[in-house]
């Protein structure tokens, strides 16, 4: 799975959705990360997935999927893909992901750019 979520992270880079530096704070996150695993992680939600879908031919755009011991250190970097809106607190964001919350946790509709943000955690 490592391998996996390096590749992932390698993919990224390549395609330009982060830069070099960012993915080098994702690998070294995703290390620590691995290290600190505990028999609790199996009750506790495993990927933060963005999807980005235009809202005109309903196609995916961006199709995010992020371990959650890369969430933190990723926050950052995804807000980028989120239109500037009002409709969007990040601090709520953070809220659901620190208190455990499960699910879809944010689905907003950019009519200007015509695109459907949602960010699940799972």
């Amino acid at each position: 799975m490592a391998r996996e979520e390096r590749m992932q992270i390698l993919d990224m880079i390549q395609n330009g959705q982060i830069t070099a530096e960012e993915g080098a704070k994702l690998l070294s996150a995703l290390k620590a990360g691995k290290r600190q695993s505990t028999a609790a992680e199996g009750s506790q939600p495993r990927w933060f997935r963005v999807r980005v879908t235009d809202l005109r031919t309903g196609k995916n755009k961006v199709n995010m999927n992020i371990p959650m011991a890369l969430v933190n250190v990723g926050m950052k970097m995804g807000a980028r893909f989120v239109p500037d809106t009002a409709d969007v607190d990040f601090e709520e964001i953070a809220a659901a992901l620190s208190s455990g919350q499960q699910g879809k946790i944010l689905d907003v509709e950019d009519e200007e750019d015509e695109e459907r943000i949602e960010i699940f955690v799972e």
